[in-house]
């Protein structure tokens, strides 16, 4: 490791001696523009000058709104190098969602304290709104709209904060994440020292699709890049989407040897890739593609190492790892040189004891890997005490690239950071020292790589004329042998609803949160009265509902007769069979 290098500057300058490695951009024909690691810098000290000139100074926090772009770099850079902090922010995608974008952009605007806003001009006309609302001293700024001024590069130290992001899609009152230089280099040092480098060939190259304000995009493909120095390919997000056979023909063309994707990516291969669309492809270049971000499901990884394999795809590429962007990203890698692995597991001792025992015909849970150089794991309950091994529980994370907290929030980050151990709010457990996960503690969706709070979801629900207030969960959940996390809703009917009106009521909950979320429920079920858990103050146990939902445990409560149970549970079976959506329908 190079562990005198301490900040993103530091490895900037570094990288800008090769000028044979650098950044590669690929567009929607699939031709490709290169910036060589000196260009790069060069870019980079001319955003400075520019960002100097609007006004930006040491330490301010600067929202970048960019689609994938050197301009991106440029701005990402050019904030580091005057010294100040740079945001990612995410830029619209859906202009039919343009007034709740403009609302969530002027919150996280609003949490950073953003000084300026830095988009390009296309985005720019989009921004209005959030920019009017949040009113960032400097404004909102194209750089090449800025005259050019010499740049004065500040010195900063890993101690200084190198980036504030937040997770991608987070909905309502999103956290940011403070990380220091030292933190973003730390992880990115263990993230290449975790793969031994092929013999006689000293770099590796990548290719990612993934957005850059993402900290799988951005931590976990470019600044490896950056660092080795190497480089990266980097695909638009949205082509992905429509067109992922893009993704694959990328790595093939430039002979990638790391890619990265969520698991919901990995599945789109598997459901849109046409053969036709892979002529010429070969794969046997690709030695890691990690699988992150979000749960991963079994079948998925199977399928893809069975179908991509007449492309020269192998089994031991594929790498299930764990992270979060309180931590930088990564934590816990699977070995790196051999295929995935998995276990079953009882499912009734996992959702009634919470213990994992080996079972032939139980769940199947794909292992995580071992912690990252540096890194330690604690599994504890709910009171702090550590569980052993084969124990379901909390999990906690020690390590080099921690964030510094939740940025002005001394309160939130109390909350999960204490005597240097996060509380991840994931439930795992540890078997043979490898980590698997079987949920979250955290209210938190996670639908296609994307994070939404269960409260909008929620309060959408509660508009409904037949359900009792406050009474609606929402929660995601991975069925066993399905391709991507599921949206499931559960509400309790009000007293005087008659169970006739149950499949009434389910069809009007997901019209409800289709219309105010975007988000399509997978099942809604209408429970009857007093059905839901709750703590002692009478929160609702969004964990607690899921497991007991998984486990068939949600039984009404003993006041209501065993005839109404029986029909409840038959309605709320007809109400959510009505419900199940066509796969290319769902969020």
């Amino acid at each position: 490791m190079h562990g005198d290098l301490t900040t993103l500057a530091e490895l900037l300058e570094r990288a800008a001696r090769h000028g044979d490695v650098g950044l590669r951009f690929v567009d929607a024909a699939e031709r490709a523009e290169w910036f060589p690691w000196p260009l790069v810098q060069s870019r980079a000290l001319g955003a400075c000058g520019r960002l100097q000139a609007s006004g930006v100074a040491a330490g301010d926090r600067v929202a970048l709104v960019l689609p994938t772009s050197i301009e991106f770099f440029d701005a990402f850079l050019g904030v580091l190098l005057a010294g100040a902090v740079p945001v990612p922010l995410y830029p619209p995608v859906r202009l039919g969602r343009l007034d709740e974008y403009a609302e969530r952009t002027a919150r996280m605007l609003e949490l950073v304290r953003a000084r300026l806003v830095v988009t390009d001009r296309r985005v720019r006309r989009l921004l209005g709104p959030a920019v009017a609302a949040a009113r960032p001293p400097l404004g909102c700024v194209a750089l090449d709209e800025v005259p050019e001024a010499t740049a004065r590069p500040e010195d900063v130290t890993p101690d200084d904060l190198a980036l504030v992001q937040f997770s991608s899609g987070t909905t309502v009152d999103p956290k940011p994440v403070a990380l220091s230089h030292r933190a973003v280099v730390a992880q990115t040092l263990r993230l290449k020292s975790f793969w031994p480098q092929p013999e006689g060939r000293t770099v590796d190259s990548g290719v990612s699709w993934l957005p850059l304000y993402h900290d799988m995009g951005l931590i976990g493909c470019v600044l490896p890049a950056l660092e080795h120095p190497g480089t990266v390919t980097l695909i638009p997000p949205e082509l992905f989407v429509a067109r992922p056979a893009v993704w694959l023909r990328t790595i093939s063309h430039y002979r990638a040897t790391i890619s990265p994707a969520p698991n919901f990516a990995y599945g789109l291969c598997l459901d849109k890739i046409r053969d036709n669309e892979l002529d010429g492809v070969d794969l046997s270049c690709w030695r890691v593609a990690l699988n992150g971000a979000e749960p991963v499901a079994p079948r998925v990884l199977r399928g893809f190492c069975e179908r991509f394999a007449a492309w020269g795809f192998r089994p031991s590429a594929m790498t299930p790892v764990y992270g979060l962007s309180e931590a930088a990203l990564a934590v816990t890698f699977s070995d790196v040189e051999a295929p995935f692995a998995s276990r079953r597991f009882d499912r009734e001792r996992l959702a009634r004891e919470g213990r994992a025992v080996v079972a032939a015909d139980g769940v199947e849970l794909v292992a995580l890997g071992r912690p990252l150089p540096d890194f330690a794991l604690r599994i504890v309950d709910d009171d702090g005490r550590e569980l052993g091994t084969g124990q379901v529980g909390r999990l906690l994370v020690h390590g080099p690239s921690l964030m510094e907290g939740y940025l002005d929030q001394p309160e939130a980050t109390a909350a999960v950071l204490r005597d240097g151990w996060l509380e991840t709010g994931d439930l795992g457990f540890l078997h043979d020292g490898v980590l698997f996960l079987t949920g979250r503690a955290k209210d938190v969706l996670i639908l296609r790589g994307r994070n939404h709070s269960p409260h909008e979801v929620e309060d959408a629900a509660g508009s409904v004329a037949g359900v009792r207030a406050g009474c609606a969960v929402a929660v995601s959940w991975l069925p066993e042998g399905d391709t991507g996390e599921r949206l499931l809703l559960l509400v309790e009917a009000r007293r005087d609803v008659a169970l006739d009106a149950y499949p009434q009521i389910a069809s009007e909950c997901a019209a409800a949160v289709r219309a105010a979320a975007g988000l399509h429920p997978d099942r809604v079920e209408v429970l009857a009265p007093g059905t839901l858990p709750r703590t002692s103050s009478g929160k609702l146990r969004r964990a607690e509902t899921l497991r007991r939902w998984l486990a068939r445990e949600l039984d009404p409560p003993a006041a209501v007769t065993p005839l109404r149970v029986l029909a409840a549970a038959a309605r709320s079976r007809l109400a959510f069979a009505r419900l199940q959506l066509e796969p290319d329908e769902r969020s």
